[in-house]
Formats: structure tokens, C-alpha cells, sequence
């Protein structure tokens, strides 16, 4: 399909979504000041946003208990990277491009955390030491240092109703992960038993 109109000026969005109000104009800082910290001290979920130097595009889930995201200062924090799909994306990424945003989620707040910096690959000894989960120690960790930082609105999250547990869909009705990854794959006398085994081995025995 080709789309016939495409809005291709900042004075054509203007003109259709208007301009920000005095809140959001003037809400953003440029350091995690102690409302903001303690945030992220209470975050167990964040989603982190990189591209690399194609212009191409990611967005990666981290979660862990709350407190998992380090603070080393106002101007920087780091967060561990645990054991995943070995992909790589976001890693990869920050090697060609250190530009990352990061939204940072509580669950049963609809309001969330917005941090936009740059990352690097760290893998400092006493930083990952701080990090461990038991015995396991991360390997290495991203560090961010805050550009902006500010709370974004409910809207989206009241929409949605993603807190609330009456509007979730039912188990039996939801997505099939092990039936999607089958298919995706193709891989030869691969069944979706075989994949949903795979998965429960990597999520009871590989999260740290």
C-alpha cells in the first residue's frame, strides 16, 4: 500500500497537534535529582531504545527486582546485563551509536520515567559486584549518562488499562510464544513442544 498523506514538516504537525503546554514544556531536567532516582530505585521494568549507525531501529526489554538499576550519581547509572538470547541488538548498537532512551515502568503507576543519554560497555569489577543476583555477577553492564530526564503522562497507560487485571485477556486466549518462535523459525523437525521445552529450561534455569 502507499499512503497518499504524509505529514512532512514540524509546521504541518503544529498545525494539526498544536504546541505544549507550560507542564510539559518545562519539565524536563538534565540529572536524576532524588524524585527521580527514586523512581528508578522502584523500577523493575524498563524498556531501553538504540539504533545504530544505519539509522535501524530497537527496542529491548530489562527487568528485574526493583533496585537492580545502579545509581552511581546524578548523572549516571548502570544496568546489568543478565543472560538473554545472546542477539545482542541493543549491545551492538551502543558500540556504533551511544545514543539510548529509556522508559521506566512501575507496576500500578500509569505515569512513567523518561531518560534519554548516552550508554557505553562497562565491565568495572566493583560496579558488577554490586549487581550480582546470589553468585552470578554480570559480565558487564550499560552505563547511562543522563541528558534528559522527565515523567511522562498516564495517558497511555490509562488507555490501555495495563494495570488493571479486569481487562486482561484470559490465558487460554492469549498469543502462543512458542508457537510464533515455531513458525518464524522453520527450522526442520522442529515442533512447538520442543520449542515451549526450550523456552521453560531457558526461564527456570538461565535468568542470571
Amino acid at each position: 500500500m502507499v499512503f497518499l498523506n504524509i505529514v512532512s514538516s514540524e509546521d504541518e504537525l503544529r498545525e494539526m497537534l498544536g504546541f505544549p503546554g507550560k507542564l510539559a514544556a518545562n519539565k524536563v531536567i538534565d540529572h536524576l535529582d532524588v524524585h527521580c532516582a527514586e523512581f528508578l530505585k522502584k523500577t523493575p521494568y524498563i524498556v531501553i531504545s538504540t539504533c545504530n549507525d544505519d539509522g535501524q531501529c530497537d527496542a529491548s526489554p530489562r527487568g528485574d527486582s526493583p533496585g537492580f538499576i545502579h545509581i552511581v550519581n546524578s548523572k549516571q547509572f548502570v544496568i546489568p546485563e543478565r543472560p538473554g538470547n545472546r542477539r545482542l541488538d541493543s549491545i551492538l548498537n551502543i558500540l556504533k551509536n551511544p545514543g539510548i532512551g529509556l522508559l521506566c515502568m512501575i507496576p500500578g503507576l500509569d505515569e512513567t520515567l523518561r531518560i534519554n543519554g548516552k550508554a557505553s560497555l562497562i565491565k568495572d569489577p566493583d560496579i558488577m559486584a554490586q549487581m550480582a543476583v546470589g553468585h552470578s555477577v554480570p559480565s558487564m553492564g550499560i552505563a547511562v549518562t543522563v541528558e534528559e530526564c522527565f515523567i511522562h503522562c498516564a495517558k497511555a497507560l490509562k488507555r490501555s488499562r495495563l494495570w488493571n487485571i479486569d481487562s486482561w485477556a484470559k490465558k487460554d486466549e492469549l498469543p502462543h510464544p512458542a508457537t510464533i518462535i515455531t513458525a518464524h523459525t522453520k527450522l526442520e523437525n522442529l515442533t512447538v513442544s520442543e520449542v515451549a521445552a526450550c523456552l521453560e529450561e531457558s526461564y527456570t534455569k538461565r535468568l542470571y
